[in-house]
């Protein structure tokens, strides 16, 4: 199933929210070109603009929706489709920031990827990433129950190949440190007060449940989305406003040349 703008930026603002976490720690100063490495919609792009206004900023993504609907939202920068895992500057245009938010999920290879990231910057610039690190959640959990358990099971086999577990903290720390002068990872945990379990639902449809749900009929993503809601139920009670609490932990890391 394709990516969809409109579908993700429903949390907009807890969607951003930890990439003005992640930003916030980035050491480099008056970068002059700052790379958005999976840009979306263009939320996180129209971050970098502001707390760099006189860098030229350039947004890549994977996905053409995605990109359409950053060209449209922030029509003075630069856009372009490209595939994550071998993009680079050009030589003639260095690049001081490479920033990426909630992407290297998605992306295998971390363990060549990030090294070879990280030297495309010159002394002083910084490869800032944060990732979902919530696959043992149970908003998770009960993703792989809910097709373990349906007459869809063979259909959703291959869902979980789409999402990379990613290491341990100190196993980025290990893998950066050699390649940079300063190393910094830390994990956060977001608490989103959201509108009962169908807010969940409606969370990860932008993301993780897309790859549940493109292998289905209508039919089918309609009884799997009914038996994950079943699933979820016992681990997300609602209060007396039928507000519950989505727990979101996050992986950061800023490494700086």
């Amino acid at each position: 199933m394709d990516w969809s703008a409109k579908q993700y930026v429903k949390f907009e603002d807890e969607r951003t929210r930890p990439a003005r976490d992640l930003l916030a720690a980035v050491p480099t100063r008056e970068p002059r070109r700052v790379v958005d490495l999976g840009c979306g919609p263009g939320n996180t792009t129209e971050l970098l603009l502001k707390t760099y206004p006189r860098a030229e900023i350039m947004g890549i993504d994977s996905s053409p929706d995605m990109i359409t609907n950053a060209r449209a939202r922030l029509r003075g920068i630069s856009f372009e489709v490209a595939d994550l895992t071998t993009w680079r500057p050009d030589p003639a245009a260095p690049v001081d920031v490479i920033y990426s938010n909630a992407v290297f999920q998605w992306i295998a290879g971390h363990e060549t990827i990030l090294p070879r990231l990280l030297h495309l910057l010159p002394e002083g610039g910084s490869l800032a990433l944060q990732m979902p690190d919530n696959l043992d959640e149970p908003s998770h959990v009960g993703m792989r129950d809910a097709a373990a358990a349906g007459p869809w099971a063979a259909k959703l086999a291959e869902a979980e190949a789409s999402h990379t577990p990613i290491a341990a903290a100190g196993d980025y720390y290990r893998l950066l440190k050699p390649h940079a002068a300063r190393v910094d990872v830390w994990r956060t945990v977001y608490h989103h007060p959201l509108d009962g379990i169908d807010g969940i639902v409606e969370w990860f449809k932008g993301s993780r449940l897309r790859s549940y749900l493109g292998p289905l009929d209508p039919a089918e993503r309609e009884a799997y989305l009914a038996a994950y809601r079943a699933a979820l139920a016992p681990h997300y009670p609602a209060d007396a406003e039928g507000k519950v609490l989505l727990a979101f932990p996050r992986l950061f890391i800023v490494a700086t040349r």
